[in-house]
């Protein structure tokens, strides 16, 4: 027999509940938006869509969040929801795949070989992260090292190097790469701002990351359907 729910566990439910339905969607939503964002020096604003290799890279990435159970979506759809359930559960999953992609298109270089690159690197991290089927909380530190470290790589090392105006970090990185030739790395930084917006994409979409229903939550929520089918 299933325990009944104490007022605590009832306010608990209440709140994923409110979470599912408002406060996920509209988190990965304003992750989506702020992903395409890019803004030139010139000052022109464009709102870039994920190319098929962003859409390949959060299948890898969603899959690896499923093998960990840091997502458990028989908890946003099932046949024991009701219809507005499921649908908040749909709408969850959908904004979280775009939100995935658009992160892996915020800071992936839009074309050349550093694309492909940066492309090999996301795509031999999230494998090995599949395999090694990690526990929840060890995806969510990997995940946080994997987009810091391609945020700091592209909007800091790469920005300074290939900046046209002589600045102390483009110094300091040229020494350290002295002897090295960037050869056919061709790249053309954005403006500052887009750095200061994937930073606030890629903090927002940790945070959509940690809150998605999983596991540990389970008992919480089978607990309120038990009530409410007896």
């Amino acid at each position: 027999m299933r325990r009944q729910l104490g007022t605590g566990e009832h306010d608990e439910v209440d709140r994923l509940a409110a979470r599912e339905a408002f406060v996920l969607p509209l988190m990965f939503l304003t992750v989506t938006l702020a992903g395409g964002f890019r803004a030139d020096a010139a000052g022109v604003i464009r709102l870039v869509p994920p190319p098929l290799v962003a859409l390949l890279l959060a299948m890898l990435l969603v899959g690896a969040l499923l093998r960990a159970r840091a997502l458990a979506p028989e908890r946003l759809m099932s046949g024991r929801r009701d219809g507005p359930g499921n649908l908040c559960g749909l709408i969850v999953l959908l904004t979280l795949f775009a939100a995935t992609a658009q992160i892996f298109n915020a800071l992936t270089p839009d074309a050349g070989l550093l694309h492909l690159i940066f492309t090999v690197f996301f795509i031999v991290l999230l494998w090995n992260t599949m395999v090694a089927q990690p526990d929840r909380p060890h995806l969510l530190r990997s995940l946080m090292v994997i987009l810091g470290s391609a945020l700091a790589i592209k909007y800091v090392m790469l920005a300074a190097l290939y900046a046209p105006e002589p600045t102390l970090a483009k110094r300091v990185l040229t020494v350290l790469l002295e002897g090295a030739t960037l050869g056919a790395l061709t790249y053309q930084p954005d403006a500052a701002v887009t750095g200061y917006v994937a930073f606030f994409a890629a903090a927002l979409y940790l945070v959509g990351v940690f809150l998605l229903p999983h596991a540990e939550i389970a008992e919480l929520q089978d607990g309120r359907i038990a009530e409410r089918e007896g």
